[in-house]
């Protein structure tokens, strides 16, 4: 049976701050620091760690380094593995990996195509999900949240038969969103404004008692992404730094230095689907006008190469390939649109790299170039340190999965209340 434990935020740092002032660190505060330290090494690491090279990695002496990880194993975070083969004199290491299948991290989402669910373990293992695709344009929140827990009780009810501890549950949806609360304060292309998405889930019986949040989307998916990276290239998710920009019907952005999210002031930065290509140009949305949205949108595109509504990216590619003119030139111009925003973002935060992710990393091959291109023209540092433009990496459905890997870092951050 799924055990859900309702948990309070117990945000300790190292140094706790308050207004004009800096409070000393306690014993509880440190040692809540230095296992979430290990925990983290653990889980972000490219490949698995030892004792040893923990103790090494968070500088801290073997014997603390142990006691910390014993710890985590009694909880049932962290878990060994079969001992390293090594051909030399000594006890071989033995591998530390977090826990699969015990700490799940339920994702929930409410897109303008999908609505979905997907459960996620530390090490960001699949475990189950369910996804429903569709028009959810300009669509009622009460009855979209309806169908939604539908797909969740399915979820929760593949967990029951497992030992899991459900640590709690993220929403992402396409807007802003209030930070460390439940309000979507805006969602242009779902036509919602100052909707309590927590309220409506507690209704559930199964979430009652669960920790809840909303994000963004956009911002959801980027931090899949900066795991998925730091993983592929084996190094540490400290090490990312880029601009994501995820091309869906709505264009999401997030801005990723030392592998967390740049929030800005209200948790609300990175909103380029909405920044200004042209001011004459066509009404977004949101009400303003010329915003990138309505020339790189998915809906954009299709309607600019001519083609019906509701025309998926492998058929506009198709046409492309075919030498479909219309089609062509609309890509050409998507790419030059998200090229000269994401230049002037780049001229601003100082980063090299820009991450195409959604539907732009399946047009990847088209687009990336032109927008590489314009990059290289207007980004001001290019000439001493060259931009990069990347395809994400992080896979379908990437806000779902960050949605997800957000409540399993909680977990990973504030370890010291699930010890028990």
């Amino acid at each position: 049976m799924v055990t859900t434990v309702r948990r309070e935020d117990p945000i300790q740092p190292t140094l706790l701050r308050t207004r004009g002032s800096v409070r000393p660190a306690r014993q509880s505060s440190l040692r809540e620091h230095n296992l979430s330290l290990v925990l983290r090494h653990i889980v972000d690491a490219g490949t698995p760690m030892t004792r040893a090279r923990l103790a090494k990695a968070v500088g801290l002496t073997r014997p603390a380094v142990s006691d910390l990880v014993d710890r985590l194993i009694a909880a049932r975070l962290v878990v060994e593995s079969a001992p390293e083969a090594v051909e030399r004199a000594g006890r071989p290491g033995v591998p530390l990996l977090p826990a699969p299948g015990s700490f799940v991290g339920v994702g929930l989402e409410v897109a303008v195509d999908h609505i979905g669910v997907r459960a996620l373990d530390l090490g960001g293992t699949l475990v189950t999900e369910r996804i429903v695709e569709g028009d959810f344009r300009a669509s009622e929140p009460n009855s979209i949240f309806e169908r939604l827990l539908s797909l969740c009780d399915l979820v929760v009810a593949q967990l029951d038969s497992s030992s899991a501890t459900v640590a709690g549950v993220c929403v992402s949806v396409p807007g802003l969103t209030n930070p460390g609360g439940g309000m979507v304060r805006y969602a242009p292309n779902l036509v919602w404004q100052d909707v309590d998405a927590i309220a409506v889930l507690r209704r559930s019986p199964k979430l009652r008692e669960l920790p809840i949040e909303v994000g963004n989307d956009a911002d959801l998916a980027a931090r899949a992404e900066a795991r998925q990276r730091s993983r592929a290239s084996g190094g540490s998710r400290l090490d990312q730094n880029f601009l994501f920009i995820s091309g869906e019907v709505g264009i999401g952005g997030a801005i990723v230095l030392g592998g967390e999210l740049a929030g800005g002031l209200h948790g609300w930065s990175g909103e380029i689907g909405h920044a200004v290509v042209d001011p004459r140009g066509p009404q977004c949305g949101c009400g303003a006008t010329g915003c990138l949205e309505q020339y790189a949108g998915k809906d954009a595109l299709v309607r600019r190469a001519g083609l019906p509504p509701g025309t998926t990216i492998t058929n506009l590619l198709a046409r492309v390939a075919a030498g479909d003119e219309s089609a062509r030139t609309a890509v050409e111009e998507a790419g030059q649109a998200v090229g000269l925003a994401s230049s002037s973002a780049l001229n601003l935060l100082d980063l090299d790299t820009v991450v195409l992710g959604g539907s732009y990393a399946q047009m990847f091959d088209v687009l990336g170039p032109t927008v590489h291109a314009i990059l290289t023209e207007r980004v001001l540092a290019a000439r001493w340190v060259p931009v990069r433009v990347e395809s994400a990496v992080s896979g379908d459905f990437a806000s779902l999965t960050g949605a997800a890997m957000r409540v399993v870092d909680r977990v990973v951050t504030h370890p010291t209340p699930w010890l028990g």
